[in-house]
């Protein structure tokens, strides 16, 4: 229940308090079943206003417990008042967006999910996805009879305690934290202008001061706020992340100024006693005396005629911070707004947020404590806690050793996702695997492949490894995982997979032939077929063989087989579809060719799926209606699979690989054209077996008269 949060309020004249004191006292009187039950009525009450009012509570309720005091259970100091208010604490502090919201485990409905005719078949969907997880999970033993599901399913990794879309849904921008051999002093806007964004985002991470919990201790996540301090919303963000430093363990914090004004002295007082407390004072004083620069009340005092050096606690030094206030200058503020004008492309003034070079904004709701909270859990993740342990075995101070995670996570994150690895380890290696040492004292890869050794897949690995090891410095195990108790061998052919390290030439750097398969030592007694599985889309042709491909017989030939194989066409394959009765188009033609030369090829669309194919060679290629009735009939009105084209009638085809290539042609009747049909001749003259079917026809008409 989101409620009014007020401490006082009359359930008389809110519906909503009305509604929780009564569900309230129904369930102290009955039980919560009776209550929700309750609650129940109380909407089916509610007819074309549509919204709930105290009338139909009270009516209810009246109904439900004829001698309850209304008044009692509902007015201002009601005793069935309690935890109104954490409903409205818990919505505020999970994030979960507009209202209304409806949760499965944790897990938020779409809004279309919510409707009375999607509601059902999402909690079903959802349903069987989580039996499924379980199931799982029961199988390889991660739950057990003891385990609480629900703790479980908390437990998991990819389960937070708050939902921020721009934190959990949003493409963040990755920056490049390393620097190059150009140095720039931070105060030096000049120089700085002219870096490129690299460079200036390694000034700005090399000059940076933090807030950190201890000056001794790595801290694996750096957060950067961006913000103009000079104005509320700015320094409301400041509060909130010192108030997220008050409780963390992993984070320290830095501040990247972007100013909405002019710069000058008058428009930056507060940036500036904000820096000055980075240039001169550390963790406990520096993280109270920023606290008090973000409170509204110091700011209006300080606009007021306050100095700045008036909010200084006892303990801080005072001369040196008054020092370097008056001295700071605002170059810096200079440099810091053309580093999120240049490198994040912010407009001044506008807030954002880094956490460990990943860039997220421009911000437009304000950040709480708990997104903080949030963007910690993100960044802090396993990977994340490897580099620092890494890292902290490494002989330097705390400073670059957060500053070098930082920029390893960076880098790390910006890549594309991978697929998990895994580290193997058998109990036995004596008679079951093959190991190949890496043939150079240098960096390697480590391959582990598991087969089954009478298998197809192995008769391919096992060549697929030796072009490997010839290709990169590869550690290679091969473990033969056997079935065991075979009555028969599983394989009954000889197979060779082609595949080279590199391409070759022949003698006097001529062309070679091509990559070769040779077949040695088999058995003279048995009646052999060549053939090869080539990928799919692909028509290969024998060119030149010495016998018969289909009966070889090696005990009655005297030389060595040998066979020339060659790559004639690509199939060109597509399916087609009538956009008004989104059935295919039997029938229908098609031809492929060149601007030059505009049928090459042609082909008829099936019965069956719309299914069409062309052969083709590499290279670009325009697919079109064919001329006659296809033409005159049909037209392209949209296409997958192919070019961009202004000119749809006319789809481009580019064949660049050899992977087969499959197109979506959607076509439509012309206007005028709806009734004819592609197959129909209305000028064939009628033939030998029209003849025949209408003589059969007036037979029986004949037939039917005289009964």
């Amino acid at each position: 229940f989101i409620l009014n949060v007020d401490n006082e309020v009359d359930g008389t004249t809110d519906a909503g308090v009305a509604l929780w004191r009564a569900f309230n006292y129904i369930e102290e009187k009955y039980d919560v079943s009776e209550a929700f039950i309750s609650m129940t009525h109380m909407y089916q009450e509610v007819k074309g206003h549509r919204i709930l009012t105290v009338d139909e509570v009270k009516s209810i309720l009246q109904n439900k417990c004829p001698h309850a005091d209304i008044m009692d259970i509902l007015g201002i100091h009601s005793k069935y008042d309690g935890r109104r208010m954490e409903g409205a604490s818990f919505y505020k502090m999970t994030g979960l967006g507009p209202l209304p919201q409806a949760l499965y485990n944790g897990e938020p409905f779409d809004l279309k999910e919510m409707n009375t005719e999607e509601l059902k078949g999402a909690v079903l969907e959802k349903m069987v996805g989580t039996f499924v997880d379980l199931q799982r999970d029961v199988f390889m033993g991660t739950i057990r009879d003891e385990t609480s599901a629900i703790d479980f399913l908390m437990d998991k990794s990819n389960v937070v305690s708050r939902l921020n879309s721009l934190i959990l849904q949003t493409e963040p921008q990755y920056l490049n934290l390393l620097s190059s051999s150009v140095t720039a002093d931070i105060e030096d806007f000049s120089t700085f202008s002219f870096l490129d964004s690299q460079d200036k985002s390694a000034v700005i991470a090399k000059h940076m001061h933090y807030v950190t919990q201890e000056d001794a201790v790595i801290s694996p996540v750096t957060l950067w706020i961006i913000a103009d301090f000079d104005v509320p919303s700015g320094r409301k963000l400041l509060f909130n992340a010192l108030e997220h430093m008050e409780t963390s363990f992993h984070s320290r914090l830095g501040i990247v100024y972007n100013p909405t004004s002019k710069i000058n002295e008058e428009s930056t007082v507060i940036s500036r006693g904000i820096l000055a407390a980075f240039l001169t004072h550390k963790n406990k004083h520096l993280r109270s005396f920023l606290r008090r620069l973000a409170e509204e009340e110091t700011a209006e005092a300080i606009y007021s005629g306050d100095k700045v050096q008036t909010f200084l606690a006892v303990e801080m030094d005072k001369n040196a911070f008054e020092k370097k206030y008056n001295t700071v200058g605002v170059n810096i503020f200079r440099t810091h707004q053309l580093f999120c004008q240049d490198v994040l492309k912010l407009r001044p003034g506008e807030p954002g947020i880094i956490s460990n070079g990943k860039f997220l904004g421009p911000l437009s709701d304000e950040l709480y404590q708990e997104d903080f909270h949030l963007l910690e859990k993100i960044t802090f993740s396993n990977s994340l806690q490897n580099i620092a342990g890494i890292v902290e075995s490494m002989d330097m101070n705390s400073k670059h050793m957060s500053d070098l995670v930082m920029k390893i996570d960076g880098l790390m994150s910006s890549l594309a996702v991978r697929a998990s690895r895994y580290d193997v380890t058998l109990l036995k290696e004596n008679l079951s695997v093959i190991k190949i040492n890496p043939p150079e004292n240098d960096t390697f890869f480590d391959v582990f492949a598991i087969v089954d050794p009478l298998t197809r897949e192995a008769q391919k690995m096992a060549q697929f490894l030796v072009v490997l090891g010839k290709i990169v410095n590869a550690r290679i195990k091969l473990f033969m995982n056997c079935r065991g108790k075979l009555s028969e061998a599983p394989l009954d052919s000889f197979y060779r997979f082609v595949l080279e390290p590199e391409l070759t030439s022949g003698p006097n750097n001529r062309p070679s032939h091509g990559p070769v398969a040779k077949f040695l030592d088999i058995p003279e007694s048995h009646l052999l077929t060549l053939n090869m599985i080539t990928p799919e889309g692909w028509l290969v042709e024998t060119v030149h063989s010495n016998c018969d491909l289909d009966n070889i017989n090696l005990k009655d030939t005297e030389r060595s087989v040998t066979a020339e194989y060659e790559l004639e066409y690509l199939l060109l394959e597509g399916h087609c579809f009538d956009m008004t009765t989104e059935q295919p188009p039997q029938g229908l033609q098609f031809t492929l060719g060149t601007r030059s030369n505009p049928v090459v090829v042609d082909t008829i669309v099936m019965a069956n799926l719309g299914y069409f194919q062309l052969k083709a060679n590499p290279g670009a290629w325009i697919l079109k209606l064919r001329e006659g009735k296809s033409e005159d009939i049909y037209e392209i009105t949209g296409h997958e699979g192919a070019e961009p084209e202004t000119d749809v009638g006319n789809v481009i085809v580019v064949l660049n690989t050899f992977k087969s290539k499959i197109l979506k042609i959607q076509v439509k009747k012309k206007s005028g054209k709806i009734q004819e049909d592609v197959l129909a001749d209305k000028h064939e003259n009628r033939g030998m077996w029209d003849s025949i079917k209408s003589f059969t026809k007036s037979l029986h008409k004949d037939e039917k008269k005289k009964k």
